[in-house]
């Protein structure tokens, strides 16, 4: 007997999660369904594909080197049922979102009951990585769609404005712009600036910042995450301008720093979904982004703007 997709499938799950439990909770099976299943695929093959210890469970030798057959066969699958659903005309198979890290985990999670409760048969494979991978990632169909930020790098993108995230001033609770009410534009001058890693575009942002109001951006400090960046902050290591989603979700409700108000011309970023061009589910993802704004004009009305106009938006303008 051959080997079978579900069975190639709970392999590929058990080698990302390097474990039989973890890739039985993201597979919602139980545990011994999982492993006679592997079981049962070595036995059809006649080889090891994992090696199996107290710790988890790693891809052997001969493992590794089939994975990447596997993955392609995985994906040709589900390209075919989502071809098979295209041509039904039902939104039903499992799509592939990108999402930045740095925003993802403050919208989704308001954003996915809203899509699923739209489209029950549509599920949702979500991924993160830094906008210009996922944008690159988009081009090379790694992803069906995705959520960045703007100025894309890819032209000709299909695209669909969601809302401009204002950028927040962030400081130690001791510093002392903590007892200030505003914060001018004259009081960045000579302050340490972090900011996140380069290969983000808040990275870029930061330097906007910090040439405009001559801040120093502390260039050997770079975080490797929002999270990390609020601890450095914490410590006194300098200040930074975070998305407002972020400092709502994991700022205000601990107050380990301060945010402040800034009087200056508010920083912000465009966040758009795009899609690969001549995507035959235009339409679907246009209504998911509809979808998006009216969550966000519920859920965050506080923290985000909704008047971004696509064309018009440019870095040097912030």
């Amino acid at each position: 007997m051959e080997p079978t997709v579900k069975q190639l499938r709970y392999l590929q799950t058990v080698a990302q999660a390097r474990s039989f439990r973890g890739a039985a909770d993201r597979l919602d099976v139980a545990q011994p369904t999982l492993t006679a299943q592997i079981n049962a695929l070595e036995g059809k093959l006649g080889v090891t594909l994992l090696e199996r210890s107290r710790k988890g469970a790693q891809l052997t030798p001969f493992g590794r080197s089939v994975m990447p057959h596997i993955e392609t066969i995985l994906e040709q699958v589900a390209m075919i049922q989502r071809q098979a659903a295209e041509a039904e005309g039902s939104l039903v198979g499992t799509y592939r979102l990108g999402v930045p890290p740095t925003l993802g985990p403050y919208f989704l999670p308001e954003a996915i009951p809203a899509i699923h409760s739209a489209f029950p048969g549509l599920k949702v494979f979500v991924r993160e990585d830094a906008p210009r991978d996922l944008e690159v990632g988009l081009l090379h169909g790694d992803y069906d769609f995705i959520i960045t930020t703007l100025p894309m790098e890819i032209p000709n993108l299909g695209l669909e404005p969601l809302f401009n995230e204002p950028l927040v001033l962030v400081c130690a609770n001791d510093h002392p712009f903590a007892e200030k009410v505003l914060i001018s534009p004259s009081d960045l001058r000579g302050e340490s600036l972090l900011a996140i890693e380069e290969k983000h575009r808040l990275f870029d942002l930061m330097q906007t910042i910090a040439a405009q109001f001559e801040a120093r951006l502390l260039r050997d400090y770079e975080g490797t995450s929002l999270d990390t960046l609020r601890h450095m902050i914490g410590t006194g290591l300098g200040i930074a301008f975070l998305p407002a989603l972020y400092v709502k979700s994991e700022i205000t409700p601990r107050k380990d720093v301060t945010s402040k108000a800034f009087s200056g011309a508010p920083f912000s970023r465009g966040v758009v979904l795009a899609w690969r061009p001549g995507s035959r589910r235009v339409e679907l993802y246009k209504k998911i982004a509809e979808i998006m704004r009216n969550i966000s004009k519920e859920n965050f009305a506080d923290h985000i703007t909704m008047d971004m106009q696509v064309r018009e938006y440019d870095v040097g303008k912030l």
